[in-house]
């Protein structure tokens, strides 16, 4: 098993391990800020690697795209425990106080986002760059429509 292939491998473990006990009460809320920042993190640095293929600033590899997105499949059922009630913020970056006003909106583009992603973790698999290119747009416009909505610019 190379390292990259090891360290998906034990990141992912990792981040199921938090995932059981995340879904407690945090003991305070920055600490629930601090687990869904560190998930949208990971998952935006994998993102990343696959958006750098489909845009052609990096050399299409379907192996290293197939491994980062099950990093990002995995990643994407975590952040959402950690948006607990008194967690909003108004500096650049933090969650607007409209996902508790508007949260049937908020968890329903969380869902569209990890649907997408299922796509994208199968497309990566088929070895075509232009079904990753596809799959990878449909994920970035929902990641965006939910922070357009719901995190400060």
């Amino acid at each position: 098993m190379n390292m990259n292939r090891l360290a998906t491998f034990v990141l992912a473990a990792a981040g199921l391990g938090v995932a059981l006990p995340a879904s407690a009460q945090f003991a305070k809320p920055e600490d629930a800020v601090k687990y869904r920042k560190a998930a949208m993190t990971v998952m935006g640095a994998h993102f990343g690697r696959i958006g750098a293929m489909a845009q052609g600033k990096a050399p299409f590899d379907a192996a290293t795209a197939a491994s980062n997105a099950e990093v990002v499949l995995t990643m994407s059922k975590l952040p959402f425990v950690g948006f607990v009630d008194g967690t909003s913020s108004t500096d650049k970056g933090g969650a607007k106080a409209a996902i508790w006003t508007d949260r049937a909106k908020f968890d329903e583009g969380a869902k569209k986002m990890q649907d997408e992603v299922v796509k994208l973790a199968a497309a990566s698999k088929t070895g075509s760059l232009d079904q990753l290119k596809a799959a990878a747009g449909d994920v970035g416009k929902t990641c965006k429509g939910c922070h357009d909505d719901f995190r400060n610019q």
